[in-house]
């Protein structure tokens, strides 16, 4: 996302982090710790790679995460929420409660669709038990590999 100079208010330039679709969903999902390029990719899906790297290298930019690569082969990186983005926790559990007020989703909904909560929801802090299914929730789904090649 291309930054603009903006007009000296705090409101602008908090949007200007966190405006567009993918941000807040990228911290949802680094709250419980570091993630690897592809594990975000099934867990925000359908985000494009070419999406999800541009979103990643603007919060690097604005120190909303930290990369981490390995050096190794095949290639390993991984990112990681910073200080910084740790303030957008309280703006996180008033989206969810306001998603919840106005009955947008439901918890339970993405429990039954994809097996596990969002990493952000209270209810992964607590293990739950549901009648024959097992304790500890299922990593993401993996999403499928396709033939086109993404050059960055």
């Amino acid at each position: 996302m291309r930054r603009r100079e903006g007009d000296g208010c705090p409101i602008a330039g908090a949007l200007q982090l966190i405006g567009d679709k993918w941000t807040m969903l990228v911290v949802r999902d680094l709250v419980n710790g570091p993630m690897r390029t592809t594990d975000l990719l099934a867990a925000l899906h359908p985000i494009s790679s070419r999406t999800l790297l541009g979103r990643l290298r603007d919060m690097e930019h604005d120190g909303l995460v930290v990369r981490t690569n390995f050096n190794e082969n095949p290639p390993r990186v991984e990112y990681a929420l910073t200080g910084k983005a740790e303030a957008l926790f309280p703006l996180l559990e008033s989206l969810r409660q306001l998603g919840l007020a106005l009955d947008c989703n439901e918890c339970e909904d993405r429990r039954e669709r994809l097996g596990f909560y969002c990493e952000f929801c209270p209810r992964t802090a607590v293990p739950q038990t549901f009648v024959n299914e097992p304790t500890p929730a299922p990593a993401p789904p993996r999403r499928e590999l396709d033939d086109q090649i993404v050059l960055l």
